[in-house]
């Protein structure tokens, strides 16, 4: 376990700047370039970031509200923020294509809350109590 607490602090200058630099570089490519490929990947890029900037946030203010359980690493929050980011800029790549449907958008999700899960049970098996002796009693 980590022996600093887990506080927004800690990556609050990281959510700013994702936040920033995410949400003016879409404003930037929508608005002003045209749809070629570096224009499409940089949307791509520039969508991840402004997602995951947003979602650090909302992630933390969810863990603190409803906790379930300590988390065992800071990174818990981060990772998960980085799925909502992923799971936009994929929905957004298959709209291209014309294939997002309700579901595509469902099943996409209940993917990668799947794979957040095994995770998260992964990380849970291998977390180890500290263990105290007669003379270090807690």
């Amino acid at each position: 376990m980590d022996s600093q607490q887990n506080t927004f602090r800690n990556y609050r200058l990281s959510a700013i700047m994702l936040i920033l630099i995410g949400w003016s570089g879409l404003f930037t490519v929508i608005y002003f370039s045209l749809p070629f490929v570096w224009a499409r990947w940089g949307f791509f890029v520039f969508m991840i970031m402004a997602l995951t900037g947003t979602a650090l946030p909302v992630g933390d203010f969810l863990h603190r509200r409803f906790p379930t359980e300590p988390l065992a690493e800071s990174n818990v929050i981060v990772r998960q923020a980085l799925w909502v980011g992923v799971y936009g800029a994929t929905l957004a790549w298959l709209q291209l294509g014309r294939l997002v449907s309700l579901y595509v958008i469902l099943g996409l999700a209940g993917g990668l809350i799947a794979a957040e899960y095994f995770i998260r049970i992964r990380e849970k098996a291998n977390r180890r109590l500290p263990v105290f002796t007669d003379d270090d009693s807690p």
